[in-house]
């Protein structure tokens, strides 16, 4: 019973580190997405400037540019930790499964121990029993 305990334990505390691991990497996810908002609004402050100073109309080209380039670079980044969550997810679903294996399988040695503890007192008591009568005999 007690190495079913300690795989428990050792999978309860390999599934902490899953979800950890998780939690860091929607963080990241979050975080990127923030960035191409930040960059779409930029554009967007850009340009509105730009109506208002012919200067800045002149550079627009070039910022634009410039911008296109960084919101790709965000949409890749975003991309790639979507995967890299998807992964996650997916360890984080097996050890979940595993989890539920060791803890079954010590239910059920826990309910075999159970059985056998009964087994034993039943005869026990079948034995004081049979005992009792053959002296009253």
């Amino acid at each position: 019973m007690r190495w079913a305990d300690q795989l428990i334990k050792l999978s309860s505390f390999e599934l902490d580190l899953l979800q950890a691991r998780l939690a860091g990497i929607v963080e990241r996810r979050t975080q990127a997405e923030l960035k191409l908002v930040a960059l779409t609004a930029e554009g967007e402050a850009e340009l509105a400037f730009a109506r208002t100073d012919s200067e800045a109309a002149w550079r627009l080209p070039a910022f634009n540019e410039g911008l296109k380039q960084r919101k790709a670079a965000a949409r890749r980044a975003i991309e790639l930790v979507t995967t890299e969550e998807a992964g996650a997810r997916e360890a984080l679903a097996e050890a979940f499964e595993t989890l539920k294996k060791y803890e079954q399988v010590a239910e059920s040695a826990r309910a075999a121990e159970a059985r056998e503890a009964a087994r034993r007192e039943t005869a026990a008591l079948d034995e004081i029993g049979l005992r009792r009568a053959a002296g009253r005999r």
